[in-house]
């Protein structure tokens, strides 16, 4: 992963932990234990599926598939 993709997936994550935590009142440490041990972490890690390209709102989206 070159240094431009690393930055795009660390900052998704970054997203995906702080909208979590807005949104289901969690604390940081559950909402990055739910983030990274979730299935759609794994798929914006692979570059092959493109997710780290798309929105935070859509990679929320199926986050929030994810996890009910």
């Amino acid at each position: 992963m070159s240094g431009k993709e690393t930055f795009m997936v660390e900052t998704m994550t970054r997203d995906l932990v702080a909208r979590l935590m807005e949104e289901r009142s969690l604390t940081m440490r559950k909402a990055m234990d739910i983030v990274y041990s979730s299935r759609t972490y794994e798929a914006l890690q692979n570059l092959n599926t493109g997710l780290y390209f798309q929105s935070p709102a859509y990679v929320f989206d199926e986050l929030t598939k994810e996890i009910g």
